[in-house]
């Protein structure tokens, strides 16, 4: 097995949102989700109510390096600065901010781009329009600083969006490769890739080179060997793997990957390589 770089990731034990406490609608939510995505122990999240816990997880799968993205929109916040304690315990993590320029104005929000990147050592940047307040798309104009701040920092921006989108009208493409048209020195990494607009968001990236998919969950679900398809051919080096754990599980999540029928030729640059030299990995 190659090595493995998880786009996706956050132990349940950081917020009622990933299942921290039993009994709780969170917690009914987390199992839920990964009934729903394929996971065989629908619980196996539990497993992470420990940081102990969490990096076995992670070490059973054989994953080098976990991805761990913060949240900031107005019904659920995980704060940089807890992210960041994280990241501290282990060299496992990678961290990944986020910012609400709605909620924050423009001053604010470039103010933490900047000391996430510069002083947290953060290597990319979350946003997520289609779970604000109001819920916008993509290429809205009032995000356009904080894409220049990520070309600027030369970061990637990460857009999460999905099914699980309030409203499936910001969960479509098209404004992403708007977005990729207006800013092609910017690189996207589009979590939960798109789904379940699959067709779309090939088509987008195969016209847009600096979009990259991250399909995590999404990956194993009807209609998703499109996915496969693209990255055996021409995306293969923009696709990259993601558990999106806790709502999956991890080491059933890259042993799924790894038998979907992507390239065996492929599967370094699909679980590591890409990453890596998006996120300037050099261990």
């Amino acid at each position: 097995m190659p090595k493995i770089i998880d786009m996706r990731n956050r132990p349940a034990f950081l917020h009622d949102f990933f299942g921290a406490n039993p009994g709780t609608a969170g917690y009914a939510t987390a199992k839920w989700l990964n009934q729903r995505v394929g996971s065989k122990d629908t619980e196996h999240f539990t497993r992470s109510y420990t940081l102990g816990g969490y990096l076995a997880e992670i070490e059973r799968a054989g994953i080098d390096q976990a991805v761990v993205v913060g949240r900031e929109t107005p019904s659920l916040s995980i704060a940089n600065n807890t992210i960041a304690d994280l990241v501290a315990k282990s060299s496992k993590f990678i961290g990944i901010g986020s910012v609400d320029i709605q909620a924050r104005g423009e001053q604010n929000a470039l103010a933490e781009i900047d000391r996430v990147i510069q002083q947290l050592g953060f290597k990319a940047i979350n946003i997520e329009p289609g779970f604000a307040e109001p819920a916008l798309q993509a290429d809205d104009p009032i995000f356009y600083p904080v894409y220049e701040a990520c070309i600027y920092h030369d970061v990637p921006v990460c857009l999460m969006s999905g099914p699980t989108t309030p409203d499936f009208d910001y969960a479509h493409p098209n404004a992403l490769a708007r977005l990729a048209r207006r800013y092609p020195l910017l690189n996207i990494i589009c979590f939960h890739g798109y789904y379940p607009f699959v067709n779309e968001i090939v088509g987008a990236a195969f016209r847009y080179d600096n979009i990259y998919l991250v399909p995590d969950m999404y990956l194993f679900q009807p209609g998703s060997q499109l996915y496969v398809e693209a990255a055996n051919s021409f995306l293969s080096g923009q696709f990259l793997f993601g558990s999106s754990y806790p709502f999956r599980d991890m080491q059933q999540t890259v042993d799924d990957f790894a038998a979907l029928g992507f390239h065996e030729a492929l599967l370094e640059q699909l679980f590591y390589k890409t990453a890596a030299r998006l996120l300037k990995i050099t261990t």
